[in-house]
């Protein structure tokens, strides 16, 4: 195989030989097909199928990962461990998910990644049933199985999104992309739920690791007889060009060219954090309400930084980064402490679930259907296929995000108004105050509240 041949590797896993050949002439004349291919190699309606595949399987993905979550105090009960000890369950699977992310990159852009998905999901379905059998002296091995299970994860996370990339292009990309996305909360969701759920009516928090598994192996069944692998960067490329493989090394050097963007995020992060806890200690000294008015702080701050940055991204590069690192610090300020705060406002026996509820609500009203919503305004803009109102279009679209922390910042100050009853509340919760009982009704049991028949 030579370093130009583009087709050669990505002829579709367990495909029919005649795939990728034309119209033959059969001596009748030659046969129209069925429904036409785009340049990817796949039909429309099959590229379709393909994203309500891939859809599912990343809906899985984060059940899985956040089913342990919904677990966890048994898990904690059952193996006699802290909470710190438990903590490492999640940190084992991050560090296996993260340090094999780059493995799955190098081997996705070179090799078949419908047969490296179907081996990564299988894998990590076999490696998920195994830890629901893991007894109460052998915590080592649940450790060592959701390390495994970042092994999964880490092979279609990273391939995934780049077949969707192969089928559509512009403004459908976008679309399939957000409903790809649009998995993460619910799936995160319904990890929890599943999770909890399974452990309540079994008894037994062994079988709600053992939910997944089954539908992973169908998940598996549908890469294998729905799923087609697509020609790689076909449908958008010219045909005049043509795609090759360069070595690892140049594929790194090349994108260091845009890391200055993710170090400038990285860096922003740990000081947006930083300072922002520091704010709220500092300022809780003189007002009670210092986490919501840090928060609206840094988001009515962030606002102005992202507009220029946006403004100036044509005219200024240095100023461009310049407004993004004091848009990002100061739009980062918050995350710690939205945190704090939603812990301190609900009491211990319902927060596994205000979390739950805070990672459905923040990926939905966010980057579940951002992307979406900034491709429809960029859409509606842009007045032509040109370079420029490409340009235009998603810089006049991006403007949103400025708009988005004036409103946050906004919330935040009328959450002031309220952070100190409810977190009141919260501190002083008194369950048997109001407990209901349970008084005949016509032969029939019913509950009432307390203060209902107190006289």
């Amino acid at each position: 195989m030579t370093g130009t041949d583009v087709s050669a590797d990505t002829t579709p896993f367990f495909s029919d030989d005649n795939e990728e050949e034309g119209p033959t002439d059969n001596g009748v004349g030659s046969p129209q097909p069925e429904e036409e291919e785009s340049a990817s190699g796949v039909s429309d309606k099959r590229a379709k199928l393909t994203v309500a595949v891939l859809c599912y399987i990343n809906l899985l993905n984060y059940m899985d990962r956040f089913t342990v979550a919904g677990v966890l105090p048994d898990i904690e009960h059952f193996f006699s461990i802290s909470d710190g000890t438990s903590g490492l369950l999640q940190t084992v699977f991050i560090c296996s998910y993260m340090f094999l992310a780059p493995l799955f990159g190098y081997l996705g852009d070179r090799y078949n990644r419908k047969l490296i998905m179907c081996v990564g999901i299988f894998f990590w379905s076999l490696v998920t049933l195994a830890s629901s059998f893991i007894g109460k002296d052998h915590f080592w091995a649940l450790l060592l199985t959701r390390g495994l299970v970042g092994v999964g994860e880490a092979s279609y996370s990273t391939i995934a999104p780049t077949i969707i990339a192969d089928l559509f292009i512009k403004e459908k990309r976008t679309n399939m992309l957000s409903v790809f996305y649009f998995a993460i909360p619910v799936g995160s969701g319904l990890g929890y739920i599943v999770g909890s759920e399974v452990d309540d009516v079994t008894g037994d928090w062994h079988w709600a690791l053992r939910v997944t598994p089954g539908l992973g192996l169908l998940a598996v069944i549908l890469l294998l007889f729905v799923v087609q692998e697509p020609k790689r960067g076909a449908i958008e490329a010219h045909p005049e060009h043509t795609l090759h493989r360069t070595s690892w090394l140049a594929d790194i050097k090349a994108l260091c060219r845009n890391l200055i963007f993710g170090i400038i995020t990285v860096v922003t992060g740990i000081l947006g954090v930083a300072s922002g806890v520091q704010a709220s200690k500092k300022l809780r000294i003189k007002t009670p309400r210092a986490d919501p008015l840090v928060c609206a702080a840094g988001l009515l701050l962030a606002a102005p930084f992202l507009y220029l940055s946006i403004m100036f991204a044509q005219a200024s590069t240095v100023a461009t980064y310049i407004f993004i690192f004091l848009g990002e610090t100061f739009l980062s300020m918050n995350w710690a402490i939205v945190a704090d705060i939603l812990l301190y406002v609900v009491i211990p026996t319902r927060r596994s679930t205000a979390e739950a509820f805070q990672i459905v609500l923040s990926h939905l009203l966010g980057d579940a259907i951002s992307p979406y919503l900034i491709g429809v305004v960029s859409d509606s803009i842009k007045k032509s296929d040109s370079y420029m109102w490409e340009f235009r279009s998603l810089q006049m679209s991006l403007l949103l995000c400025s708009f988005v922390a004036v409103v946050g910042g906004a919330f935040f100050l009328a959450t002031a108004l309220f952070i100190e009853k409810d977190r009141h509340l919260a501190d002083n919760y008194v369950p048997s105050d109001d407990a209901p009982i349970v008084v005949p009704k016509r032969g029939r049991s019913t509950k009432v509240s307390v203060s209902s028949v107190l006289i």
